[in-house]
């Protein structure tokens, strides 16, 4: 429910600060006392179209915050999880806040909860806690998508509607695999005699992963290393052959081992170095060794290689394709050969996994517009029987069902709207085209006490739907209102006495002179007790206040709370 309403800086509102309570609050005043400006306010905040217009002259920017008790599993909150605004002070506050700023130069801004947001977000959280219904916004009653889901909600039939889209999930889910296997079946099919050439020869050449790589270095070592080859068998023969130091260097050091005893501070050095040159020798021929079994190769083996990378490469450009793509390409056209194979045996097991999703959404879509046609009846006696009161007595509404199997939905395969026969002898049509303003708002009063709280926004702003009826049906109009007040928060702009009477808040909309009279502005003052009276006297009576209207208004002050 709307909690408070912060205006700064619109039209001629400079400042104004509203708390509103459950039940029914009426807005009251003389015309021009901005009654509309406030509820063109309302509307900013809560989505609606932004204007420079709306800046009060001479500031910058105007600004409107409402601030709303929100249960955590309402709708508005869904939204703002869905976009990602999932607020932590929204959980445990219960509070949502609206607030749009309203720039001199045209441009808007938009926060709930002080986090930026697109104005169509604002939009489909605003729709989600407030409906604002006059004579030209009937915002409900426009889409006839909403009329199915009002008889829904009449009907108490959303987890049927929730099971249904399920259904209508796995039913499109079971035919989408069909048809993509359906579609593979057939292009494969188109292909058959290609696909298993190509399989075959790909399965025969076996191309692996990275093989083109490893085939291509090794045929590079083995090439080059028969160019080294004689290079590293004349360093090992100067290293280990028969010139080599190594045995005059291990004589040498022997002799001079045998002198060390006596002179081994001089002879020490000289063979530790000696030692190690022949150490660094026997190393290197253990390193020549290697490379010359390493550059070694059968002549063969590279022929084999050669052959090898020839066959892949040719494949390459046979099948337009990569040589590491090979192996990939070949999965590929043995799996569509498969799907030639033992296609038609899983075409027949996912033609009957479809066809039975089919028949168990069909059945429940049927099962649900049974229902919806039998609780159309009840939806039509009920609002049928709020018209009389309402001076529409002559006037018939009823729901009409148009079922079409061929053209299925995720709620079924019903178009619901709502239609109105205003006179007898006239032509039914949908409602918003037959009735005129202020009968659509009194049909619409019918339909949202019937429904109650079922399918509607926790707050409900009725605009001037008084306008131009009599005292009883004022009063009709009056008592209706606040036995919707008692199932959601109801806010109505009127002139009717009648309703103003039944109010459990009363504000007062009036335009005061400031600095002398050069400027205006629009105040909102609480009613109680006599002030009450008083305005409702006024309404009566109109400028002259009399006894006999004061009585009056204290009649039904005490008619509407008896």
């Amino acid at each position: 429910m709307l909690a408070r309403l912060s205006i700064r800086d619109i039209v001629l509102i400079e400042r104004l600060d509203i708390e509103f309570s459950r039940g029914l609050a009426v807005l009251t005043g003389e015309t021009g006392a901005g009654k509309s400006i406030l509820l063109d306010a309302f509307a900013l905040t809560l989505g609606g179209r932004g204007d420079a217009t709306l800046v009060r002259h001479g500031a910058e920017q105007g600004q409107v915050t409402a601030v709303f008790d929100v249960r955590k599993d309402h709708p508005a909150s869904v939204i703002l999880s869905d976009n990602g605004l999932d607020d932590a002070s929204l959980q445990e506050s219960g509070e949502m806040i609206l607030r749009r700023v309203q720039l001199a130069d045209g441009r808007t801004r938009a926060f709930i909860n002080d986090q930026a947001i697109s104005v169509q977000t604002l939009k489909a959280v605003g729709s989600a806690l407030v409906e604002i219904h006059g004579q030209h916004d009937e915002r409900a009653l426009v889409d006839a998508s909403t009329h199915r889901r009002l008889l829904d909600a009449f009907a108490g039939l959303e987890k049927e509607v929730t099971a249904l889209e399920q259904l209508w999930n796995a039913r499109r889910a079971a035919n989408q695999v069909l048809e993509e296997h359906r579609a593979g079946m057939e292009r494969a099919a188109r292909e058959a005699d290609y696909l298993r050439h190509a399989s075959d020869e790909l399965k025969k050449l076996a191309p692996k992963d990275g093989e083109e790589t490893a085939l291509a270095e090794r045929r590079a070592t083995m090439m080059q290393g028969e160019k080294i080859a004689a290079d590293l068998r004349e360093a090992q023969e100067a290293v280990s052959g028969d010139h080599s130091p190594v045995p005059a260097l291990s004589a040498a050091v022997r002799r001079l081992e045998r002198r060390a005893a006596n002179l081994q501070a001089l002879v020490e050095p000289a063979v530790r170095a000696i030692d190690a040159a022949i150490n660094a020798l026997e190393e290197a021929d253990q390193h020549l060794n290697a490379a010359l079994r390493a550059a070694d190769f059968d002549p063969t083996e590279l022929e084999r290689i050669e052959e090898r990378l020839f066959a892949l490469r040719g494949a390459s450009r046979k099948y337009s394709t990569p040589v590491d793509g090979l192996a990939a390409l070949a999965t590929k056209y043995a799996a569509d050969v498969a799907l030639i194979d033992a296609g038609a045996d899983q075409l027949r097991k996912l033609e009957e996994l479809a066809s039975d999703a089919d028949k168990r959404y069909s059945a429940a879509a049927a099962k649900l517009s049974a229902a919806r046609v039998k609780s159309a009846e009840k939806l039509d006696k009920a609002v049928n029987a709020e018209l009389a009161p309402l001076k529409l007595e002559r006037a018939k509404f009823s729901t009409q069902i148009d079922s079409d199997a061929t053209s299925p939905g995720p709620q079924g395969h019903d178009r619901v709207e709502f239609w109105v026969q205003t006179n007898p002898g006239t032509r039914p049509g949908p409602l918003m085209k037959v009735a005129s303003g202020g009968e659509l708002s009194r049909f619409l009063l019918a339909l949202k006490v019937v429904l109650s709280d079922k399918g509607s926004a926790p707050t409900l702003v009725f605009d001037e739907i008084d306008t131009g009826v009599g005292g009883a049906v004022a009063d009709a109009i009056g008592a209706r209102l606040a036995r919707l007040a008692g199932k959601v928060q109801v806010m109505a702009v009127t002139h009717a006495p009648q309703v103003a009477a039944r109010a459990d808040q009363h504000l007062l909309i009036s335009k005061d002179a400031l600095d002398k009279g050069k400027r205006v502005a629009t105040r909102v003052n609480a009613l109680h007790s006599d002030h009450r009276r008083e305005e409702i006297a006024r309404m009566l009576a109109g400028a002259e206040i009399t006894a006999e209207a004061r009585a009056a208004a204290e009649r039904l002050l005490k008619s509407a709370t008896a």
